[in-house]
Formats: C-alpha cells, sequence, structure tokens
C-alpha cells in the first residue's frame, strides 16, 4: 500500500471553504492580510464531457474567479493509440500546462469541473501522482458553486511545479492482470459495460478477468457530491475491499477510474490507477476477455 495516500490533505472541500479560501486570496494580494499567511491558491476548471462538446467556451462563458482553463484531452492526456484513448501525457507537457497556470511546489491547487467530478479527479489523480501533496476536488463541481462568475481570463504568474511521477500507484496491463487474481481490482465503468451487453466506445465488450463491477456513478449522491467517508468505506468493504492485499481500479480510458480511486482516497484506502484501462486492454486481441455477473 502506498503511504501518500494517508498523509495527503483531504481531497475534497466544498464551495463555501473555497468561497472563503478566494476571499482570503484577494485580501493577501491587496496587502491587507499578514504575509505568514496561507501558501498561494491555484484554482483549475477542468471541464471536459466524453464524447461532448469541449470545455473552454463553457470556461469563457463564466467561470470560479481566477480558475485558469486546462484542457483534458491535450495537456492532461497524450494522444490516443496502442496505451488507451486517454494515456498518461507526456510530461513535459504536463508540467509546462501547471507551470502556466501558476502551479507551484508551495501552490494550494483546487481542481473543479462541471459536476460530474471525473475531470477534475483526472487532475487530481496526475497531480498527486506527480508529486504534487496539497490538490484538492471541488466536491459537487461548478454546479456547486454559489458564487459569481467571471468572464475575465487571468494571466498568472508562471509556477515553477515539476513532475515527479510516483508518489500514487500505477498499474500497467499486466499489473492489473496480477492484481485481478491477487487483490482486488474494481471497474468503475457502468455494470452493463462490464458484463459486456453494451460498448459503445472500445472495440470489445466486457472486463478483465477477476475483477468487480463498482460502477463510479454510486460513490455520489444525487447532487453529484462524493458520499460521507463512512459510507464509502462500507461500499468498498462490501466489495471486498478490506481483505484485498492490495486495490486496483480501471475504466473506460482512466478518466472515470481516477474519480474512483479518489472515492477510495475519501473512504482511507489507498488504490492504484490503471491508466491505459479498458480502451487499452482491449485494443491487444491476446489479453482475455471475460463477460456476465458483476463478479469475477
Amino acid at each position: 500500500m502506498n503511504s501518500n495516500t494517508s498523509t495527503a490533505p483531504t481531497p475534497l472541500v466544498t464551495a463555501e471553504a473555497l468561497a472563503t479560501e478566494l476571499a482570503a486570496a484577494v485580501d493577501a494580494a491587496a496587502g491587507t492580510s499578514l504575509p505568514s499567511g496561507p501558501a498561494p491558491l491555484v484554482v483549475l476548471d477542468v471541464r471536459w464531457e466524453l464524447g461532448g462538446p469541449p470545455g473552454r467556451p463553457a470556461y469563457e462563458a463564466g467561470h470560479i474567479p481566477g480558475a485558469v482553463y486546462v484542457d483534458l484531452d491535450g495537456e492532461l492526456a497524450g494522444p490516443p493509440g496502442d496505451r488507451g484513448r486517454h494515456p498518461l501525457p507526456d510530461l513535459a507537457v504536463f508540467g509546462a500546462a501547471m507551470r502556466a497556470a501558476g502551479v507551484s511546489a508551495g501552490s494550494r491547487v483546487v481542481v473543479y469541473d462541471g459536476g460530474q467530478g471525473w475531470a477534475a479527479a483526472r487532475a487530481w489523480w496526475l497531480l498527486r501522482w506527480a508529486g504534487h501533496t496539497d490538490v484538492r476536488v471541488l466536491d459537487g463541481g461548478l454546479a456547486a458553486w454559489r458564487g459569481e462568475l467571471s468572464t475575465e481570463t487571468p494571466t498568472p504568474a508562471p509556477g515553477d511545479f515539476e513532475p515527479e511521477p510516483g508518489a500514487l500507484p500505477l498499474l500497467d496491463a499486466d499489473g492489473a492482470a496480477a492484481l485481478a487474481r491477487s487483490g482486488l481490482l474494481l471497474d468503475a465503468r457502468a455494470g452493463e459495460r462490464y458484463r459486456g451487453e453494451v460498448e459503445p466506445i472500445d472495440p470489445v465488450g466486457g472486463h478483465i478477468p477477476g475483477a468487480v463491477s463498482a460502477p463510479t456513478t454510486e460513490n455520489v449522491a444525487g447532487d453529484g457530491r462524493f458520499l460521507p467517508a463512512e459510507a464509502l468505506a462500507a461500499r468498498f468493504k462490501e466489495l471486498g475491499a478490506a481483505d484485498a492485499s492490495q486495490v486496483g481500479v480501471y475504466c473506460g480510458s482512466g478518466v472515470s477510474g481516477a474519480h474512483e480511486v479518489l472515492a477510495l482516497h475519501v473512504a482511507g484506502i489507498p488504490a492504484a490507477l490503471y491508466a491505459g484501462s479498458w480502451s487499452e486492454w482491449s485494443r491487444d486481441p491476446s489479453r482475455p476477455v471475460a463477460t456476465g455477473p458483476d463478479r469475477g
């Protein structure tokens, strides 16, 4: 198990708490607060939808004041191919995007999306994996925000963040297969995709043999906010996390899987992410495919 999960700050922030922090940041910038206040706050807007319109126009129409837009497809993922539809980005590209957004080693970073949480979780996971410890997700996303929105595009001073990967556990295809046999590998996609009843995106339907169905949509309430930690812990215990030597997660392309890793983190359970996920696994015809019921 990776110890970073237990030592990192809480991974969620409420809209009310973020509004308070932003107000304090404005006061600090204006010189009305003590210089020994908290580290600089960076807010990242990562709006994105699978198969949906680009997120930048929505950002330009209105975003949390001071937030910088980050493109999931171009900056939080590499080009689609044999490694999947959203493989890990080139570290130089990712690091440059974070520095351009104002992220420094000591920054407090808050990420949000439109409310689903998947894209924000991807940004949270990448930053945490790349060594940045103080990263939080706005619980409920922009839909939870009650403050004013801005159409001004900020120009933050460049940050100094340099990615140092390895702070969170990462699986490749062979590691995911091994974990499905020896630990607990959770499939975060919808149950019908896991069972192979439908497959709207990837070439083959089904799941990695031995994986357990655990749709990430069941980790949140109707408003998109995460269930309480106790409820999440109970859910993952029922799925076998309490007895597993290690827990891993995959999804379609490593985006909603990051959201499940975040839910596990909230529950106090370290988990590895198979970033290539089903979109990588299913491209190789030599890899086995299972279909059917929600376990195994």
